[in-house]
């Protein structure tokens, strides 16, 4: 399948403007001038506000259904009161692929994804699943989210071992601020060609730059219970500042561009609460990265390393921070 450079993430669609998204009527609009603008890729999740979300993903490609490369996500919970009701065994992945085709309207999902890892559930049992959903018809391809090299290395070669369906791609956190992928997932990812759809490339807005300031919106501005804002992120980012300055361009957009300009990366998932960010983030297609900026950008946050944290999830028993 071919995807735009930008995907379309969802995530904030549907939700009150008071936490932080946009209501399902300007979701509709943001996603649609997304259509409009050539975007072809669209990510959401079931958990993303409990299902709202894939709904208004379903109200934006109503009638465009074919043109659209649809990808959704499972394993956040989904019901406070059902200790099923979350993972990656048969019984959810099951059901909440029904769940979210009837929420997106549609009859097939083009990519379905692991949205995060469950060493207690075997992964052949996750994999035997999602291929039954692609013999189906339900799903066409399969991927990950967040996963570590090694258990998307396992799932590969149990998958070839059990002539299943293998995951085709992986959907990381990779940012300026995060560059942890760079060790070893993204480099299994280019060796085994993996299409890797990074997550948060702007960091939740912190490579916007608007929290040197003192704003009065954006999702750490109420809570930050990762400490993603704080002394080391500021001095990165106002060293970032300068680079775009001198490029006569906004943060996002350097921010944006330098993920684009990363082998191996397929498409980076953007997030929108306004029509008006389009343009910032379109501009980061046609920024052109000499080596010296790249360099320059090294010089602040080093290849494989973090001053924030995103890529985070159970990457094993007794697993040590990656």
């Amino acid at each position: 399948m071919m995807v735009s450079p930008l995907c379309m993430g969802t995530m904030t669609f549907g939700w009150h403007p008071e936490d932080w998204g946009s209501d399902a009527q300007t979701g509709v609009r943001i996603g649609k001038k997304a259509l409009d603008l050539g975007i072809n890729f669209f990510d959401t999740a079931n958990v993303y506000a409990r299902g709202l979300c894939e709904t208004v993903t379903g109200r934006i490609i109503k009638g465009v259904r074919d043109k659209v490369i649809l990808a959704t996500k499972f394993h956040g919970r989904m019901a406070d009161d059902d200790p099923n009701a979350w993972g990656n065994s048969r019984r959810h992945i099951i059901m909440q692929c029904e769940a979210s085709l009837k929420r997106l309207k549609t009859d097939w999902i083009d990519l379905y994804q692991v949205h995060r890892p469950q060493p207690s559930i075997p992964i052949d049992e996750t994999l035997r699943a999602l291929d039954d959903l692609i013999r189906a018809g339900k799903v066409r391809y399969i991927g990950t989210s967040t996963f570590a090299a090694w258990q998307v290395c396992e799932a590969h070669y149990i998958a070839r071992e059990l002539g299943l369906n293998r995951f085709v791609s992986e959907q990381p956190p990779y940012n300026l601020l995060d560059r942890r992928i760079e060790r070893e997932l993204l480099p299994f990812c280019r060796t085994y060609n993996y299409a890797v759809i990074p997550w948060s490339p702007l960091a939740g807005g912190i490579l916007s730059g608007k929290y040197l300031g003192k704003p009065r919106e954006g999702r750490y501005v109420k809570s930050d219970p990762m400490n993603r804002w704080n002394r080391e992120t500021e001095r990165v980012v106002k060293r970032l500042k300068k680079i775009a300055d001198k490029l006569d361009c906004s943060l996002t957009t350097l921010s944006l561009a330098w993920v684009l300009h990363q082998p191996g990366i397929t498409s980076a998932i953007i997030g929108a609460r306004k029509v008006t960010q389009f343009k910032d983030l379109v501009a980061a297609t046609e920024l052109k990265l000499d080596a010296k900026v790249l360099a320059q950008i090294d010089e602040i946050i080093a290849p494989g390393t973090n001053v924030g944290k995103y890529y985070e999830a159970d990457f094993g028993p007794n697993a040590l921070p990656i």
